[in-house]
Order: C-alpha cells, then structure tokens, then sequence
C-alpha cells in the first residue's frame, strides 16, 4: 500500500466520520424537535442522537443516552431503554471502558429478556463477547458468543449467525483451539459469501488469515489480508483495514521482508491515529519500530518506540501492549550495543510482567468477593419474602389470634434470621479465607518459580557466558589496547548482567525470608540501601518467633514496595520504620520527612505502586491509612489481624 493511497483514505475516513455533513444535518433537524415531542417518540428520539454524536461528540452522546434511559423508563417504553442501554455499552466500549461496557449491556440483556426479544437479546450477547474479547477474557468471549450463536440459530437470522460464528472462532482463536476456530470462520465466509454481507467479508478474511499466520502459512495469510483490506477500504470499514494492514506489517516483519511493511504500518497507524484507537496505535509503533530496527534504522525505531511507551501511559488497560513494547526496546538496544539500556528495558518489562499478574490476581479474587456478596443478597431477598408470605397469611384471623401468632412468628423468624446470618457470615469468611490464600500461594508461587528461573536459568547461563569470555582473555595479548579496552567493556557488562539476575531473583524471593523470617528479611533488604541517600531506623517488637508465611510473604512485598516508592517519589533523607506484633495483630509504621502529597486527593492513589498496597492488605483483611501534606512528608499505618485470621 503506497503513501499517496494511504492519504487519500485517511481522507475518506475523516469525511466518513459521523458529525460530518449529513449526521451534523440529522443531529440539528432532530434536535429542533425535541421540545416538541413527549413519550415513547421522544425516548426514540434521544436514542437517535445517541447515535449520531458516537463519534462526533462522545460526551454529548453519553447525555442523551441517560436522557433516553430516563424518559423510557418515566414513559414505561422498556424497548426503549433496552436500546439506550445497548448504545451506552458501545460507547463505553469505544471509550475503551470495558467493565462499564458489560454492566451497561447485562442492564440490555435484562429487558430483552423480559421483551422476550430474542434477536435483540443474541445482538447483546454477541456484543458482550467482543467487550470480554478486547478485555483479554477469552473464556467469557467464548461463552457469549456461543450464546448468541445459538439464539440466532433458533430463529434463523443468517445474518446474525455468520456474526456469531466468526466471534466464535476468534474466541477458541484466543483459546489455542486452532481447527475449531477455522471450521467457525469458515462457516462465516461461506454465509457472508451468500447473503453477500462485504462488510462481514471483510472481517471473515481478517479471520482467516489470522488462523493462516498462526500455522505458520505466510503467504496465504497475506493473501487473505489482502482481501480484507481492499474489501474494507470499498465498504469504509476503516476499523478492519486498520486491523488488516497492521497484520500485513507484522507478518512481514516476523519474515524479516522489513522494507515491505513499512508502508501497510503506516497506513495501520494513521486510520488508528484518527478513530481515536489508543491501544491499536501503541501495537503498531511497537511494529513500526521492530521493522525499522530490522532496517537497521536504529534511531527512528528508539523514536516510534519510547512514543508507544508514552501513549501506553495514557490508558492503564494497554499494560500489555507496553510489555511488547519493552521487549522491542530490549532486541533494538541489543542491536545497537547499548547493553547497558538493554539490560534496563529488560528488568522494567519483568517488572511490569509481575505487576500486570499481580493486577490479575487482584481481579479475580474480587470477582469471588463479589460471587459470595450476591449469594449473601440473595439469602436476604429470600428471608424477606418468607416474612413477607407469612405476615400475610396471619392478616385474615381473628385479631386477637393474629397478634398472639404474629409475635410468636416474629419472635421466631428473628431467632431463625440470626442464626442464618451467623452462619452465612461464617462461610462467607470461611470462603473468603480459602480464596485470599489460594492467590496469596499462587502469587507467591509464581514469584519463587520466576525467581528460581532466573537463578538457575538466566544465571547460569550467564555465568557461563562470563567463564568463556574468561577463557578468551588470556588469548588476546596479541590485540591492540583499543580492542582490550574493548573487550573489558563486554566483560563488565556480563558481570553488571549477571549481578542485575542475582539482584532481581533475590529480591522477587528473598532467603531471609524463607529461612530467617520478616524482621529479618525487612533488615536485610534495608541494608543493602545507599545510606547516603536515605538513613532508616527500623524497629521491631515481637517477631522473635514465625507467623503465617503467607502473612510475612505479603508483608514483605508491602514493605518492599512502600519503601521504594519513599526513595522513587518523596525526596527524602530519613525513613523511621517500625513493625509490632501483639496478640491479636501486626502493625506497621512508615513516616518520612519527604515533599508528601495531598492524601485527600483520590487520584493520588491511582498509581500501581499504592493500588498494589491496597491491595494486598485487603487480601488479608487489613487496613492502610495514608496521612500526609506538601512539604510535610508522609505516614503509612497498616494493621493486620492475626487471630482468628490465622491458623
């Protein structure tokens, strides 16, 4: 694809986009007669120019979207809040909100049950799928999409089917059922090739050519992105050509034919750039810049790549778009020599690695909180409509009787209601102790089998790497100073790489931990600090003998990350702190005398680091509080129980 033709879609594009003439026209003749409607036509309406500002103006579009919810919901038009639901949940996922997006569209899902409106129900169903598809849940996508496919399938929408079964297929795609996900997308092609839907074409060959490139059939994945993208660019379905000319780029780059995908990334990244794609434009810098380096082009590579990491910054979902982008960074600085920065790139992808698992776990032990919150409700909803059923059938005795018999009921129903709240609470917590354990363990676990990779892994090799290099000294007598100072240069290097391994595998699974405990552990992390930067005092009472070691692994990580955080951010000289175990729990105490910040300002804490604190404590039923003001340095008080917690 050539530059010129590259300009002239982007061209397109930008006169294809609603809020150009013909929507700007609609918007303002519709938006004339709002004044003058009521009822379900002015709910229509509303959900009209929801639409229509999509992608004009996405907060007028959010506006009348609650505005066409409200006036349904006073007109009693449930088709028409089920539609202004399902507009929300496209414009949250455009907005790439994808937790909204499902909420809004399981609100869809309700009422098109209740309608008994089964086309509308598999359209939210088969959306739901693409919003768990992008959020990286695959599992979920699967689901949903064989839903909808079955509800298209019982009244026969051909359409809709060809729809389903290519998401379908993208879903065991993303599952690793290869053979499944063709027959589905073959299925597709075929349906689309008969009901002549070029749209869906367009995205059945962008299928195909997916499953081509993952057997490892180059050539015929190209040509069936080929085929998408010129299909795409006749029916303006500039999303699927995006898609289609990034993956003509990265094909050719995974063949080494760098020259050849320079001008299909291009043209990926410039749609991408104007459909407002976070995410897609962050993919294809990190493409651009791996072809570029494999053009030897070193310094236009560093540019496309250190501007995908700073787009990724903008949007906390593209973590792992920006771990790719660290792996390019990694190879292009290797290339250049620059080891030293490779070296770098390296450790802040594996940290980024471990903080996005850490973000994973977080996620689904919440996802179990919440399952046991519901089971609570639902307990409750039931204990109330059996007070409700009995109050009922006591109202037509004789007064005296009903009294008599109420309070006697009364009285029981409050003896049964405490005693199955009582147990329900047990096994709530009961259950909520497994499931803190269960991620606890499973982090921990991970972290001592990356650790022990490392050392015995990376390690390794890199001691052996530094033995040869050892062996070949002796042999260079006859080089030139130049080349001698050279050759040092690489052996420092391999000694600075092979104490960055050793430094990174002890500190993801310290031995003072294992075999000493946390005070111990805490003691040794804080002395290996440069004291002249940062003087710590630490103090500890009452950790002579062990606790729970999933406690002290948490503990550890907690104190670890909140003292880099005081070195990273606060500017400061002194650091005092304290742990102190009691009977019942285990405090600690964190103050420095940095520049602090304003506690009281929630977005404060959107960062990964205090997420990452939160977050731990909570699995072991913690608190943290956070006191502190500019220029006036910062305290952190954690409490844990430990009875009856542990065990």
């Amino acid at each position: 694809m050539k530059l010129p033709l590259c300009l002239l879609l982007l061209c397109a594009l930008h006169a294809a986009l609603p809020g150009r003439s013909q929507s700007t026209a609609a918007i303002d003749s519709i938006e004339k007669l709002l004044p003058l409607q009521t009822d379900t036509v002015l709910c229509g309406s509303l959900n009209e120019l929801t639409w229509l500002y999509r992608n004009a103006n996405r907060q007028k579009a959010f506006e009348y979207g609650r505005m066409a919810i409200a006036q349904g919901n006073k007109s009693k038009y449930p088709k028409g809040v089920a539609q202004a639901w399902n507009d929300l949940g496209i414009l949250y996922m455009d907005n790439q909100q994808l937790d909204s997006s499902i909420l809004a569209y399981k609100a869809a899902q309700v009422l098109r049950e209740t309608l008994k409106d089964t086309k509308g129900l598999a359209a939210v169903h088969l959306k739901m799928g693409i919003v768990h598809q992008k959020a990286g849940r695959f599992a979920d996508a699967l689901q949903q999409g064989i839903k909808a496919l079955e509800l298209y399938e019982s009244i026969n929408d051909e359409f809709g089917i060809a729809s389903a079964a290519n998401n379908v297929g993208i879903a065991n795609q993303n599952v690793g059922n290869v053979d499944g996900a063709m027959r589905y997308h073959k299925r597709a092609l075929a349906l689309r090739e008969k009901i002549n839907d070029r749209n869906g074409l367009a995205a059945s060959y962008l299928a195909v050519g997916n499953i081509y490139n993952l057997l490892k059939k180059m050539d015929s994945a190209i040509a069936f992105y080929n085929q998408s993208a010129a299909l795409a660019e006749a029916v303006g379905n500039y999303e699927t050509l995006a898609t289609a000319s990034h993956n003509v780029a990265s094909n050719y780059d995974e063949r080494a034919r760098f020259s050849e995908g320079i001008d299909p990334i291009e043209t990926a990244f410039s749609i991408r750039e104007q459909l407002g794609d976070t995410k897609g434009m962050v993919s294809s810098l990190n493409v651009w810049g791996s072809l570029l380096r494999g053009l030897k082009r070193y310094p236009e590579a560093e540019q496309k790549l250190l501007a995908g990491l700073k787009l990724a910054d903008t949007l906390e979902s593209c973590l792992p778009e920006k771990i790719r982008v660290y792996l390019t960074l990694t190879g292009l600085y290797e290339a250049m020599g620059d080891y030293k920065k490779a070296n770098t790139m390296a450790r802040l992808e594996m940290t980024l690695r471990d903080s996005l698992f850490t973000q994973d776990m977080n996620v689904r032990f919440a996802e179990v909180e919440t399952k046991y919150r519901t089971l609570e409700n639902e307990q409750k909803i039931q204990e109330q409509q059996f007070a409700i059923t009995k109050r009922n059938y006591w109202l037509g005795g004789g007064a005296i009787g009903v009294l008599l018999l109420g309070l006697l009921a009364y009285n029981s129903y409050q003896r049964f209601k405490l005693k199955k709240d009582k147990q329900l609470q047990a096994e709530v917590m009961r259950q909520q102790d497994l499931a803190t354990k269960a991620v606890i363990n499973a982090e921990e676990k991970e972290r001592e089998r990356i650790a022990g990779e490392l050392h015995d892994g990376v390690g390794q090799l890199m001691s052996a790497a530094r033995m040869n290099l050892g062996a070949f000294e002796s042999q260079l007598e006859r080089l030139d100073e130049k080349d001698k100072v050279r050759f040092g240069k690489i052996i420092d290097l391999v000694d600075e790489s092979c104490k960055e391994v050793r430094a990174v595998s002890h500190q993801m699974m310290p031995n003072a931990l294992l075999k000493r405990g946390l005070a111990n552990a805490i003691r040794d992390f804080l002395e290996k600090l440069d004291t002249g930067v940062l003087k710590v005092d630490l103090y500890t009472e009452g950790l002579n003998e062990r606790i729970d070691p999933n406690i002290e692994g948490v503990l550890y990580r907690v104190v670890q990350e909140a003292v880099n955080n005081v070195i990273k951010h606060s500017s400061a000289s002194r650091l005092d702190l304290a742990l102190v175990k009691e009977q019942t729990e285990i405090s600690i105490t964190i103050e420095d005398n940095g520049k602090g910040f304003d506690s009281s300002d929630a977005t404060k804490f959107e960062g990964i680091g205090l997420k990452n604190i939160g977050s731990r404590i909570a699995f072991l039923r913690g608190t943290v509080e956070w006191s502190s003001k500019p220029n006036q340095g910062t305290l952190v008080s954690i409490h844990v129980p430990l009875a009856p917690t542990t065990r």
